[in-house]
């Protein structure tokens, strides 16, 4: 590389354009659209804390998930059973505080629903009202990402980045929090595309998909779909992996944000430029 080119190329602590606009509104816009069917979505769950696979599901079905309340040998006592395994969960999950120092009997606490009280038909219009703006917001934000080229040419890893030995490098950087530095920090890395691609391309459409299932609406006018799920109890218990494995990858996120440096990453997804960190000496 010449004198030239090199003093052309961008320094540490010099701002790069980093995020598109239609990639930042999208980003803040999807993030309080789940947040709201997260909650509400645990509040429906609470009608009927128990998940089954097949066409059908009823109480007196075996569940292979399931939350709720029970009476030990010290008293009441809150649960989370998977399969044969049985965690007591009394404070947290089915048994937890109620409004007026009460104790209530829920899968999920008060705090963690939306509307905090009981009320089913409110959830689900939560819910539903929100479902259609994920649906269609998602939608409308492929077909921009297609068209603008973000997707060709942020999201879609090289051929050498597929790698098995570049995609385990990239695993035991990420593992010992040892994040790209300087130019490297300018672009997202393969493990960075294949989760973005991964939760934007398959686990949203799951998600959306397996809710849209259980609609009897839906049912009616494409009954085809229950089929591809394997019945609406498969849907639901999908469903609810699906959004399991969101929450998954926000903590995740969020938890790189901060190693990397919130405020640089935060900035970066609200004016859109990013400052680049130095690189490390070798």
């Amino acid at each position: 590389m010449s004198r030239t080119e090199a003093s052309l190329r961008p320094q540490k602590g010099t701002l790069v354009k980093r995020h598109k606009l239609s990639t930042r509104l999208w980003h803040w816009a999807s993030a309080a659209i789940i947040v709201v069917m997260l909650m509400s979505g645990l509040m429906i769950f609470n009608a009927h804390p128990r998940l089954y696979w097949g066409i059908d599901g009823a109480n007196t079905d075996p569940a292979w998930l399931e939350i709720g309340a029970s009476i030990g040998a010290t008293g009441e006592k809150g649960y989370f059973r998977l399969g044969q395994t049985e965690l007591t969960t009394t404070g947290v999950l089915g048994l937890s505080a109620g409004p007026r120092d009460s104790i209530a009997k829920r899968a999920f606490p008060q705090w963690a629903t939306l509307p905090g009280e009981e009320d089913l038909a409110k959830a689900r219009r939560w819910h539903l009202s929100f479902a259609w703006l994920l649906a269609t917001g998602t939608l409308l934000f492929g077909i921009w990402s297609i068209a603008n080229g973000h997707v060709r040419r942020d999201l879609l890893p090289h051929k050498s980045e597929l790698r098995p030995g570049h995609i385990c490098g990239q695993i035991k950087q990420h593992a010992s929090f040892h994040l790209p530095q300087g130019l490297e920090a300018r672009s997202y890395n393969t493990l960075q595309k294949l989760v973005y691609l991964g939760v934007s391309g398959l686990l949203i459409p799951a998600l959306i998909l397996s809710g849209l299932t259980m609609s009897p609406w839906i049912n009616a006018v494409v009954p085809w779909l229950v089929d591809v799920f394997g019945g609406r109890q498969s849907a639901r218990s999908i469903h609810f992996i699906a959004a399991f494995l969101i929450v998954l990858f926000v903590i995740v996120h969020l938890v790189m944000v901060v190693v990397a440096g919130p405020v640089n990453e935060i900035r970066s997804m609200i004016t859109g430029w990013f400052r680049l960190p130095e690189e490390r000496r070798k």
